[in-house]
Parts: structure tokens; sequence; C-alpha cells
């Protein structure tokens, strides 16, 4: 049986890779005009309107590289930011509270990406296959006395 500690980082990375695809899927969605394309639309946002366009271009970007565990912590936090511009800035114009105005996702989000900030990418991913070959190809240190 695996011990608890393998347990919870297989659980870690699983958590990393859905909160990536979800996010991804959104920029996806409007970017690309998959999965219904824009709010259900079958449409696309318009390249370079602010801040729609760009807020779906960190979603699929900043989604695959969480997804995949690659620059994890910073990825995470530019992704977390951008949710938290979306709540104070999108959704609290029309009223404070998230089932008000709809800004459950965008706090969910950033809370889960928050998360992954202070976490890290956990043991399945890119960063951490990296940090281990840089582990074993690494020199000896040679101490001097």
């Amino acid at each position: 049986m695996d011990s608890p500690a393998k347990i919870q980082g297989t659980v870690h990375s699983l958590y990393r890779v859905v909160v990536g695809l979800l996010f991804a899927s959104h920029g996806a969605s409007s970017l690309l005009g998959v999965f219904g394309g824009n709010m259900g639309t079958g449409g696309t946002v318009p390249t370079g309107t602010w801040p729609g366009w760009y807020a779906a271009v960190i979603q699929l970007a900043g989604g695959t590289l969480v997804l995949l565990g690659v620059g994890t912590r910073l990825t995470a936090l530019i992704c977390s930011g951008s949710m938290a511009y979306a709540y104070f800035v999108v959704h609290q114009k029309v009223a404070l509270h998230p089932l008000q105005n709809g800004g459950e996702l965008s706090i969910l989000f950033c809370w889960g990406f928050l998360m992954i900030v202070v976490l890290g990418p956990g043991p399945l991913s890119v960063d951490a296959l990296i940090s281990r070959v840089r582990a074993r190809t690494a020199p000896a240190q040679v101490e001097t006395a």
C-alpha cells in the first residue's frame, strides 16, 4: 500500500492538473471558439480587446503551463491575479456577493491558483522532474577547509 505522503503528492498533482485543464478550457473556448465558444455564443473574443482577449490568453497559456507543471508557481500567481482582477473589476460592479454577481468561478480559480502558488506543483510535474534530474546530475560539492 502507498504511504500517505505519496497519496498526498499524487492528489496534490492531480488537483493542479484539473485546475489547469479547466482554466485552459475557458481560454480555448474564448480564443478558439471550441466548447461552445465565448460565453456559449460559438464565437471568439475579438483579438486585442481589453480585458477579455488578454484574460483568455492568460487562461489558455497559464492553464496549460499549470496543467503540465511548468513554471508553476509564477504562472499560478499570474492566473490568480487575473482572476482577482476579474472579480473586483468585472463582477463586483454588479453586486458584492458572488452569488449575486456571477463571480463564483473567478473566486474559486483565484484561491485555487493561490493554493498552487503556496504548495507548489507537486511531485508529478515537469518542474519536479527537472529538479530530480538536476539533483542527479549536479556535481558533488567538495568541502574545503
